[in-house]
């Protein structure tokens, strides 16, 4: 599998299997309830039937507003401590953040078989987690952001605005200038906290996880083949013992033909199948393993998606700031390329801290995507798992419909 990022990590925290079950069931929030019309009759018999289309702010806002949303939160705010340093502080915030943990997926897949669907788990598993990693990165970009801006945005606050230019000027002391100049020139000398548009990391995550989903996608339709392919033997198996059955009544030759049918044929059909006894249930398995990884990555794609567009959003945004600026120190300490500047700058305050917040909340939502999306996938190979360690019985076994026949049979013959 591809390796997308340099960056590694490890978690040292684990997680118990009760934390990844009321992870993966938690159930999704309600759909939202169909809007009131307010319009006249003929409007409300013709807008009576429900429209199919889904309210994403309604869904959204329901979101953030989870149990496990806001528990993600307080656990991505910044905090006051520096004992560690940025190395080690990345590295608890992952072990507090990622779940369930590195170290509860390895002890989990250690005894799996080496195939295709244990290498598209675990290379599923490793994709979420450095989705995880760079998340925190960004993360940690939207915190340097708002101390870059923090100076700036307090002069704001302070300095007069007006409408007009020159009266706003008039307003303006020199000192004033003076400290917006230091400011500027500060900010100035600042790098973008956020990465380019189309930055390898970005890029790179999306082609590992198209790679991964189509893989998945052809898996998947292999996995669900089989199952169509053993179910409809299983039925053909089954059509053939009633049909022996039936015969009995006809006489006891014929009993006796229908029996050793019967026998060749579930030992043909056994010797088909391999594993018979678990192969369904195995497969099934299967299909449940790959339907969540597939699950899991679309919605995780899509997510990085809006991300990646925030970002660009916002790197332009600090762009277009840094190159006001530069235009009022071109101009050195004059009030009014400074005021024109202010004015400016206060124009895009408001949504410059909009697409922050918003991006702060789309990273704490994937954080909560990623975690439900890898305890589902866990809590269904542990399913698994937990089944092959039962004695090996499957509803779908030709062998244990074909024995109790043959036994009645039997007697029915004994009996003639």
């Amino acid at each position: 599998m591809l390796h997308c990022l340099s960056l590694k990590s490890k978690s040292k925290s684990s997680s118990s299997s009760s934390s990844v079950t009321s992870l993966a069931a938690q159930p999704p929030p309600p759909p939202p309830p169909p809007p009131n019309s307010q319009g006249n009759p003929t409007e409300d018999s013709s807008s009576a039937q429900p429209s199919p289309t889904v309210n994403l702010t309604r869904e959204y806002t329901l979101t953030i507003q989870t149990n496990s949303y806001h528990e993600i939160w307080s656990r991505i705010q910044p905090t006051t401590d520096t004992n560690c340093d940025e190395d080690s502080h990345h590295q608890l915030l992952l072990a507090q953040v990622l779940h369930p943990s590195r170290d509860c997926v390895e002890d989990a897949l250690r005894h799996a078989k080496t195939n295709t669907l244990t290498l598209l788990v675990k290379a599923y598993f490793e994709h979420s987690e450095k989705s995880t990693v760079l998340c925190l990165l960004l993360l940690h970009s939207v915190y340097r952001a708002r101390s870059f801006y923090d100076p700036l945005h307090s002069l704001l606050e302070v300095l007069p605005l007006h409408s007009d230019s020159d009266f706003h000027s008039s307003l303006l002391t020199q000192s004033q200038c003076n400290r917006a100049f230091d400011v500027f020139l500060e900010f100035d000398r600042l790098d973008n906290p956020f990465p380019c548009p189309h930055s390898h990391n970005f890029n790179d995550m999306r082609r590992c996880f198209s790679q991964l989903k189509q893989q998945l996608d052809r898996r998947l339709r292999k996995s669900r083949s089989r199952v169509r392919l053993l179910r409809g033997a299983t039925a053909s198996s089954a059509v053939c013992c009633i049909c022996a059955a039936f015969g009995t009544a006809v006489s006891a030759v014929a009993i006796a033909a229908h029996t050793l049918v019967s026998f060749v044929a579930g030992t043909f059909c056994t010797a088909y199948l391999p594993q018979a006894s678990n192969f369904p249930h195995k497969e099934v398995a299967h299909v449940a393993q790959l339907d969540a990884a597939l699950k899991g990555t679309f919605v995780l794609n899509n997510e990085l998606d809006t991300i990646d567009r925030l970002v660009v959003r916002l790197h332009n945004a600090v762009d277009n700031d840094k190159f006001l600026i530069r235009l009022g120190l071109e101009r050195g300490r004059e009030k009014h390329p400074i005021m024109e500047v202010i004015k400016q700058l206060h124009k895009n305050k408001l949504n410059f801290l909009h697409l922050l917040q918003d991006l702060e909340e789309h990273i704490c939502l994937c954080f909560n995507t990623v975690n439900r999306a890898r305890a589902r996938l866990l809590l269904e190979i542990c399913r698994h798992q937990s089944c092959n360690s039962l004695p090996l019985f499957c509803e779908h076994n030709i062998c244990f419909v074909f024995y109790p026949i043959l036994f009645s049979f039997s007697a029915c013959v004994s009996s003639v």
